[in-house]
């Protein structure tokens, strides 16, 4: 209710868009930062015309809904961005801006402004109290995007209560000293001109991103207005029908709009829409005639959303003869390999390029050079994976790089990422207790289980050259979801068996026959440590590496049962808790608790991960008659 006015003087005279075609490529993006306003934001889609029907509207929060609790990109036309969790729109925002920057640079040309439109983002208190934003907002005035605008509910509330409970900074101060223009409107509950003239001025503002502090009451005109009972609650019949009363409505009327607020938002936000875009596929036919290649290229990145056709083609390829290295150095050149030929593969590291050998031929993306497709994040995990999610809500394919510990930092964008259906490719390099001296504090023992456990997501952790290869590959091809790849600090060699294309089977037989009475089954580092174990322990062993278990569950039950057989002993080895291994394997050889800070070799001997220990486990196994399943 508060943000009622504020919304209505948008979509009628700044917001472009049009709602029968809400994927046009140059609509301004809005972002509903505080999600959980979405009934404000369905309404509008509803009134301006977008696929949000009235029986939609009545169905609010409702099972089998196109309008849920928050809202859900992929769900409901006219959403942009999956938020909720606060914070999370700003940094998805600041990614849509950064993305418009890209494409606009890429891709305009003298008298063809291809893109040249506006992100809106509405937030809240919440929102700016959650870091997520502080990092993202941060950024954003570093980079200089002018093309974000921030609308700030400034109402002095949050569930708890009053917000001065436990948030006085000035706001306006904190964005200006990020870099930020700021405006402050102090009349935002009836102050329609002021409103108005505030977003005018943002629009127009040129080498800063903008902050609009607008001062409101929640629950305005209502008798619970100004108080934090509005907040998460409806208001009730009574309280309703007086509001409605007071706004000079029948209060025994619900869901019920006249045709002149119909026709309203239809003449100012619709037709304005069509009219503009319109305009716009008028001058990109232009553009086709006089720059076909580029505008074959617009195309087929936003509106077709196709890899290009022969990109494969280009990905490294690697043998027994390559040279050896960790699987963060393969997956670096694979990436470089791929960078060459797919133009919006786009993305970079949180401080760690030098470590997560990301970097590759392009020019950094800065205020100075928005062409260019590698991102400083700086030391903003969080930031960098919810500011990725806008990036891959806009078009692009973002890979974002940091060590596998510290997922967990930004996990929230993590699951939304997964939550969206949207694309994005977490290089997690330095992915064990192997990375030694570090310590426990980066030591990522229990994350393998907890990405295993995301729906929609893809863990890859591959043993060697050709399988980083394949799973670059799969990452790329998985436009549905997020892909993570988990790559070794440590060295791991070329292996006989291990087979790029065969990645897309989740687990595969590498070493030894169908009916060998034991089966090593590993990830990554330790696929090399069981060919060597297995040596030790003679022809009756096979080795099977499981680079991706979601991949393998969705396996045929034929083709699980042939890899992992019922009536062989199944010993499964991994750098990390045993935590989900029960599924796969009658024994596991892991992490018990937490790592250690000491060099690798003494790692490997304290944890048992070496070939000899390997080995003995497994005798002993054998030797105690072990149970193994039937």
């Amino acid at each position: 209710m508060g943000m009622a006015p504020v919304a209505h003087v948008l979509w009628s005279r700044h917001l472009n868009g049009n709602p029968t075609d809400s994927a046009w490529t140059n609509r301004d993006r809005f972002v509903l930062s505080n999600g959980h306003a979405c009934a404000l934001q369905y309404c509008m889609l509803h009134l301006t015309g977008y696929k949000v029907g009235m029986e939609d509207l009545q169905s609010f929060r409702q099972l089998g809904s196109i309008t849920p609790g928050h809202p859900e990109k992929h769900m409901t036309d006219g959403i942009e961005v999956t938020t909720g969790p606060l914070g999370q729109g700003i940094a998805n925002g600041v990614g849509l801006a950064m993305g418009a920057k890209h494409a606009a640079a890429t891709f305009n040309e003298d008298g063809f402004p291809l893109v040249d439109h506006k992100v809106i983002v509405f937030c809240g208190d919440g929102c700016l109290q959650e870091g997520v934003s502080s990092e993202a907002s941060s950024l954003a005035g570093h980079l200089k995007l002018d093309n974000l605008i921030v609308i700030y509910d400034d109402n002095s509330i949050t569930i708890d209560g009053p917000t001065d409970l436990s948030f006085t900074e000035d706001v306006p101060a904190r964005y200006r000293a990020y870099g930020w223009n700021t405006i402050e409107v102090q009349g935002g509950d009836l102050d329609l001109e002021a409103i108005s003239g505030a977003i005018k001025v943002a629009r127009s503002h040129v080498g800063q991103p903008t902050l609009i502090s607008l001062k409101t009451t929640i629950g305005y005109g209502c008798s619970k207005a100004n108080t934090h009972g509005v907040h998460g609650a409806p208001l009730g019949d009574a309280v309703l029908a007086d509001f409605k009363t007071a706004m000079g409505m029948d209060a025994a009327k619900k869901f019920d709009v006249s045709d002149n607020v119909y026709n309203f938002y239809k003449n100012s936000f619709a037709a304005r829409g069509q009219e503009m875009q319109d305009a716009w596929n008028e001058m990109f036919g232009r553009y086709q005639s006089q720059f076909p290649e580029k505008a074959k290229e617009f195309n087929r990145i936003f509106n077709l959303k196709a890899l290009p056709a022969d990109w494969k083609a280009n990905v490294l390829k690697y043998s027994e003869e390559s040279k050896i290295g960790a699987t963060r150095n393969y997956g670096g050149d694979v990436l470089r390999s791929i960078t060459s030929v797919v133009p919006e593969l786009i993305g970079g590291s949180a401080d760690l390029t030098p470590s997560n050998k990301t970097n590759f031929d392009t020019t950094d993306f800065q205020a100075t050079s928005y062409e260019g497709r590698y991102f400083r994040f700086g030391v903003r995990e969080h930031g960098m994976f919810a500011i990725s999610n806008g990036l891959a809500s806009y078009g692009y394919i973002p890979f974002t790089a940091t060590f596998l510990n510290f997922i967990t930092y930004g996990w929230g964008a993590v699951r939304l990422s997964a939550l969206s259906h949207i694309q994005q490719i977490f290089v997690m390099t330095h992915d064990s207790i192997f990375l030694g001296e570090d310590g426990p504090t980066h030591q990522p023992v229990e994350v393998m289980p907890l990405m295993r456990a995301c729906p929609n997501l893809l863990t890859f952790r591959p043993a060697d050259g050709k399988e980083t290869a394949g799973a670059w590959i799969l990452a790329m091809e998985n436009r549905g979801g997020p892909s993570v790849l988990c790559l070794s600090r440590q060295k791991c060699p070329h292996l006989t068996g291990t087979d790029a294309e065969k990645v897309k089977m989740g687990a595969y037989r590498i070493l030894g026959d169908a009916d060998a009475k034991v089966v090593l089954i590993a990830t990554g580092s330790e696929v090399s440590l069981c060919v060597e174990a297995a040596a030790k322990l003679g022809d009756s062993v096979a080795v099977v590496s499981a680079p991706c278990l979601e991949l393998f569950d969705q396996q045929s039950a034929a083709y699980q049962a042939s890899v992992l057989p019922a009536n062989a002993l199944k010993v499964s080895v991994e750098a990390s808790t045993t935590y989900g291994w029960k599924g796969y394997s009658d024994h596991q050889i892991g992490i018990p608790a937490w790592g250690a800070s000491a060099p690798i070799k003494s790692l490997r001997e304290k944890f048992g991960f070496t070939a000899d220990a390997v080995a003995k486990v497994v005798s002993d196994l054998a030797a105690q008659g072990f149970n193994i399943k039937k």
